[in-house]
């Protein structure tokens, strides 16, 4: 098996530019830091397994950004390029070598370098795979990506509960599909509650 490709979608985390959605619910400083410390805990998990990670960041001023050593130096990085999710999604598949492609955003602050592993496990004998979040969106996507890999992510209701589904309606009818833990992605105030909550019940 080819070794993995893992992408990780991330913004720095600055007032007024990420989770723009949690800042009206707790405030751009509180959104700033719950995205800091979310991206923290993503890239932790990124840069820990045999896999090469990829780091697709906007805007390209962010390029050369090191945000404290979270994005150290001989981390790859790539340009999102313009136009919407659909469009960035498949800018990173396009610039992939046939073989195993995980996308990962920074928004799950429960994803591990052990749940990448199972991810890429799975893609040894699955056609794609899913990390499913609460929301019907999803934290985790890989695909075996070949030679002719039609895009995915087209047509997609994207920031709402129908992502994933869109995104499964996509492969081909006879594609062999695994699913990972359900997570929680922290998009908005609720999400963040419910976050802390589950980690206080789950001790």
């Amino acid at each position: 098996m080819k070794k993995a490709r893992v992408l990780i979608y991330a913004k720095p985390p600055r007032m007024g530019f990420a989770k723009t959605r949690l800042a009206k619910g707790l405030g751009p400083t509180e959104a700033r830091r719950i995205a800091h410390f979310t991206l923290s805990r993503t890239m932790r998990a990124a840069l820990s397994g045999p896999w090469t990670p990829i780091l697709y960041t906007a805007p390209d001023g962010a390029l050369g950004e090191s945000l404290g050593g979270i994005w150290p130096a001989h981390l790859v990085r790539r340009s999102q390029g313009i136009g919407g999710l659909t469009a960035r999604l498949d800018r990173g598949l396009a610039e992939s070598p046939p073989g195993p492609v995980v996308f990962i955003g920074a928004d799950a602050p429960d994803v591990t370098s052990a749940l990448l592993r199972a991810a890429i496990r799975a893609l040894q004998r699955h056609d794609a795979v899913f990390g499913p979040a609460r929301d019907g969106g999803f934290w985790l996507f890989g695909i075996n990506k070949r030679l002719r890999s039609r895009s995915p992510f087209e047509n997609v209701r994207w920031s709402g509960p129908h992502a994933m589904e869109d995104v499964w309606n996509n492969l081909p009818a006879d594609a062999a599909v695994a699913r990972l833990p359900t997570l929680i992605d922290i998009d908005a105030s609720e999400d963040w509650r419910d976050w802390n909550e589950e980690r206080s019940t789950n001790g």
